[in-house]
């Protein structure tokens, strides 16, 4: 409690400093900020889905170094990670697990048919990032195949200046870090390179890591017509100590090598239809030892490539907007312990949006039909409604069905702890949701949705006796309640310390059905109920400002916990620099129910653009 107190003191003080030097910042216009799906792209406040925007800007300030970590921060988004900074995160929403939420890289989607558990293995780095989507809920239908509960869709950044910037890191446990991204033009193509590695020699023992993320991107714009070109691969070492299977084994090894390629092609074909194309390729190397010092001893490696299209069309008609799309997919693994496996897939998308009262009421239903080669043709409708009460307020309802398809892991996987059930059938689940958002109200900005999820079919690992092999089946149902909200104000004279504070806050009740007495069960049940997340913006003088985060996590499954997170940054003409403390208090927390995190960790940085 005295640590609290203190805690409390600091920001009190902080609130109290008589400064009142004019911020070189504006607030951002999210309103403006278009979210983007690849058919019916509009602007935030004409969105009628639950919708989190992550700038850049607000990246930069944020206690994290890559990508998960910075996800952990925002309501309704569960990051369980077993490594620290990202090494190995697994994301949810809402409740869901890991192999429910899509991940996608400028809409291009990270799916991977081994396991979801190398989804947020991303070829890019936080550097690389213009802003982060979160989609939430039936919504998600829009991106297709295993948006289940959600999807977050990062978008990179390809600056107009050209420049040069070169970045260091340093910290407790040996951390260290080194950064490299430039931006220059040749004709009409804007070029953007970035390179980043990363080290540390663990909080503990066997828990070393080694990160390098390689990033390249070339837009070329010509009148209204725009390709893009992005490259982009991630490489990770790291020690695995009690990662999987249990806490007591200790010398588990990984090495994941994760690439992306995507050309993308946007053009109008005249003043009512407008094109979008890509085609992409992702490929990830899972090579995983059981003993890191006798890799003979047991050994897994996978590689699985995915080759894939798209052909999007936005029409505009008297009736409002008609989208149209074909996504098709090849996928293919290679593994010592699930076999050769292949799958290819088709999804068509059809949607429209119309609109009503001068823009006030808009109805898009909607479909997705999608064929799997190893399982049955389904359709997937869904539908959401919006209506403005005034220029800041909106109310929206959604429903939609969502699936998602078993991993080759959860089919094929053996060992003498598991043993995969090639009958397995797909997760198909029904998604209600009324909520309310409010733009730019008087320097407020939020939104709150209530949700329920009925899901069928749900796929989870079971065993009757304790000797058992765990085996995967769609034996249970799940219904999902609960609400979640966030609600940020933003100081619009920026004359005070005090210069935006975050809340967000999430609650979920998730109940079984159709389960059977007795056994054991691994993953029927392990959401938050609660997640509180505050964070307070603050600015002193021209050069500092400073984040501090509040959270607290109370998960079904496990002990709750309570982290205080900050970093203080400076900036200066073209010098940047930060000092950051994660887990502040020291507290001791599991993310899940396997590995214990990091305790306090101290980092600092400094950056120099030329």
């Amino acid at each position: 409690m005295y640590k609290l107190t203190i805690l409390l003191f600091i920001l009190f003080f902080a609130c109290n400093i008589d400064s009142y030097a004019q911020s070189d910042t504006t607030v951002q216009q999210l309103e403006q900020v278009v979210i983007s799906e690849n058919r019916l792209s509009l602007p935030l406040s004409e969105q009628t889905r639950s919708i989190i925007v992550i700038d850049q800007k607000q990246l930069s300030t944020l206690p994290s170094q890559s990508v998960a970590g910075a996800l952990q921060y925002f309501a309704g988004i569960d990051i369980r990670q077993r490594g620290p900074n990202g090494v190995q995160a697994d994301a949810g929403i809402r409740g869901s697990t890991f192999d429910q939420v899509l991940i996608l890289v400028n809409g291009i989607k990270i799916s991977d048919l081994q396991t979801g558990h190398h989804s947020l293995n991303l070829p890019v780095d936080i550097e690389n990032i213009e802003r982060i989507e979160v989609l939430k809920g039936p919504g998600a239908r829009v991106f297709g195949q295993n948006a289940f509960a959600g999807a977050i869709n990062i978008i990179t950044k390809n600056p107009d200046q050209p420049f040069f910037k070169i970045q260091a890191s340093g910290g407790q446990h040996s951390l260290w870090g080194a950064k490299a991204s430039g931006s220059f033009k040749t004709g009409s193509i804007k070029h953007y390179l970035s390179t980043s590695f990363d080290h540390s020699d663990g909080y503990k023992y066997n828990t070393d890591y080694d990160i390098a993320n390689h990033f390249y991107q070339a837009d070329i714009k010509s009148g209204k017509n725009r390709l893009q070109l992005m490259g982009g691969l991630t490489s990770r070492k790291f020690g695995a100590n009690g990662f999987y299977a249990s806490p007591a084994f200790m010398d588990q090894y990984e090495e994941i090598q994760t690439s992306l390629a995507a050309l993308k092609i946007a053009r109008p074909l005249n003043n009512s239809v407008f094109l979008k194309s890509s085609v992409y390729w992702r490929r990830n190397r899972d090579d995983y030892v059981f003993v890191r010092e006798n890799p003979s001893a047991y050994q897994n490696i996978h590689t699985s490539n995915n080759y894939g299209a798209d052909l999007n069309l936005s029409i505009s008609n008297k009736l409002g907007i008609s989208g149209i799309g074909l996504d098709v997919n090849q996928l293919e693994l290679e593994s010592n312990n699930l076999g050769q496996r292949s799958r290819s897939v088709a999804t068509l998308f059809v949607e429209h949006r119309f609109e009503w009262l001068d823009k006030k009421l808009s109805l898009t239903p909607g479909f997705q039909m999608n064929y799997y080669s190893d399982f049955d043709l389904n359709v997937l409708p869904g539908i959401d409604m919006g209506y403005d009460l005034s220029e800041n307020i909106g109310l929206y309802a959604n429903w939609g069905r969502t699936y998602r398809v078993p991993t080759f892991t959860d089919l094929y996987y053996s060992d003498q702890a598991n043993r995969g059930n090639p009958d397995l059938q797909p997760e198909f689940a029904n998604t209600y949701e009324i909520g309310l958002k409010t733009i730019h109200l008087d320097g407020w900005n939020g939104q709150m949705a209530f949700f329920h999820r009925q899901s069928n079919d749900i796929i989870d690992w079971s065993k009757a006796d304790a000797a058992d092999p765990w085996t995967p089946d769609n034996l249970i149902g799940v219904n999902t309640s609960g609400i979640d909200g966030n609600l940020t104000w933003s100081n619009i004279s920026q004359r005070t310390v005090i210069q935006r504070v975050d809340v967000g806050y999430t609650y979920i009740q998730a109940t079984t059905v159709d389960v059977e007495e007795g056994g054991f069960s691994r993953y029927a049940l392990e959401n938050l109920k609660h997640q509180l997340s505050v964070g307070v913006s603050l600015r002193y003088g021209q050069y500092f400002s400073q984040m501090v985060y509040f959270r607290h996590y109370d998960r079904v499954n496990l002990d709750d916990y309570q982290l205080v997170d900050t970093r203080l940054n400076f900036h200066w003409k073209k010098i940047t620099a930060f000092v950051e403390a994660t887990n502040l208090f020291d507290k001791t927390y599991k993310e899940t129910n396997l590995v214990t995190m990091p305790g306090r960790w101290l980092k600092s940085g400094v950056g120099y653009t030329f």
